[in-house]
């Protein structure tokens, strides 16, 4: 597909879920099937959202993989939502359905997270990675790890972004609260009461009732039903008010109305950062040896506004053998960026100073390669103090920035021990 052919799908400017499909039909169950689906994502403007599959600069941005799912489709089709929170469940919905080719080659399917709620008198509302859940064939329910007498009644997802997860759960829990581990671990009481619990929630003093009138409203959500809620909510608000309990019957009409008129802002300025960062490529590197002996230097990788640990890469020092920490950095870099079949970060994060920002610059200048760079000087006890580069790069990735570096260092510290150990034993055994 190119371009131009975007023009006949006639794109709203408006929240929901995109496809990219191999077939040219209209979405419906009797005629899209499951392997003519190749890609599907959600979007706070479904127009301008498909648009940025088609810049000049797409295998930059997005990489080889996706590049190739944009040129083998031949139809774009959407869903519209009422808010971008509901786009992030459909979307979720429909990829457990649909299992998407490219979806599943671009995150490791166990790298994906999870809404789960267990089955228990007061049931916990939970984030899992796929890593973290194990499936029970015989019962089709999973069992998460940490918890292996704890049956979840019901899980959702995959939701690819584990942030845009935690935010959409920020939302739902303020229309319906729930219980999860970090509030039955600190004893909130003023969590409880607002819930309307009794603080001593591990002692089963509760009114389970309506707590589990409140879970099976949120179950509801996640299965897109939000007009069974609402008939739900309306149904007992008019109880409430025709027995007159006036306070009760209004808190229901609070979540009347925050159903639907949905604060997802902040949401939003999350996906609209996404339309700059889905899949912002960032590397770090760092150097580990001690005093030159057996130095070494790794790669890691934030996409998405995650570590991607799949993508990390250890590289062991063949042209330094004293203390020579930008040297042994441009060395690095020379070697990463003979791998054209990698794909090439839209941001390099160094540790140091101005130093180590040159040799990185030299070896992309001689490489004619244009990548921003930026550094992160550390104070005596090495914890970061400022980030040296472009001021405006800076203030949109500071936080996965300063994420990278920090696993960059812990990465090449672990490498580096690992090598010196196996070094002393070779030794010994000399």
């Amino acid at each position: 597909m190119k371009k131009p052919d975007l023009k006949k799908f006639k794109l709203p400017q408006k929240p929901g879920v995109y496809f990219f499909t191999k077939d040219n039909h209209p979405l419906s169950k009797s005629t899209t099937k499951k392997e003519d689906v190749l890609y599907i994502g959600k979007a706070t403007n479904l127009s301008d959202r498909v648009k940025s599959y088609f810049s000049n600069d797409l295998i930059n941005t997005r990489g080889p993989m996706i590049l190739d799912m944009v040129t083998q489709s031949k139809s774009i089709k959407y869903q519209e939502t009422d808010s971008v929170l509901e786009a992030l469940i459909l979307e979720a919905s429909l990829i457990k359905k649909y299992q998407p080719k490219y979806n599943t080659k671009e995150k490791d399917n166990k790298s994906f997270n999870y809404v789960c709620i267990t089955n228990e008198d007061i049931p916990k509302v939970l984030i899992k990675r796929g890593r973290n859940l194990k499936m029970i064939q015989e019962k089709e329910l999973p069992v998460c790890n940490n918890f292996p007498h704890s049956i979840y009644q019901k899980t959702f997802g995959p939701f690819p972004s584990g942030t845009q997860l935690k935010e959409a759960m920020k939302i739902i829990r303020r229309i319906f609260p729930y219980v999860d581990e970090q509030s039955v671990k600190k004893n909130n009481s003023e969590f409880y009461l607002q819930l309307g619990l009794s603080p001593n929630i591990k002692n089963r003093e509760i009114d389970t009732i309506s707590y589990r009138k409140n879970i099976k409203n949120l179950v509801l959500f996640f299965q897109g039903k939000k007009k069974d809620i609402i008939k739900n909510l309306k149904k007992e608000m008019m109880s409430f008010a025709k027995n007159r309990e006036f306070e009760k019957a209004n808190e229901f009409k609070k979540k009347i109305f925050a159903l639907n008129h949905i604060n997802d802002i902040a949401l939003i300025k999350s996906d609209t950062i996404d339309l700059y960062s889905s899949n912002y490529r960032i590397e770090a590197y760092d150097v580990a040896h001690m005093s030159g002996k057996n130095m070494v230097g790794v790669m890691v990788v934030v996409e998405n506004q995650e570590l991607n640990k799949k993508e990390y890469k250890k590289f062991i020092i063949k042209t330094v053998d004293t203390v020579n920490d930008p040297k042994a950095l441009a060395e690095i870099l020379g070697r990463r960026f003979s791998h054209n079949e990698w794909r090439k970060p839209d941001l390099i994060v160094v540790d140091g100073g101005v130093i180590q920002v040159n040799a990185a610059k030299n070896v992309l200048s001689k490489l004619k390669i244009k990548i921003p760079v930026v550094s992160v000087l550390k104070d005596e006890r090495h914890k970061a103090k400022a980030i040296l580069g472009d001021n405006k790069i800076i203030e949109k990735n500071k936080k996965n920035i300063l994420l990278a570096n920090a696993e960059s260092h812990r990465f090449a510290i672990a490498f580096h021990k690992k090598k010196r150990r196996k070094s002393f034993i070779t030794s010994l055994e000399k």
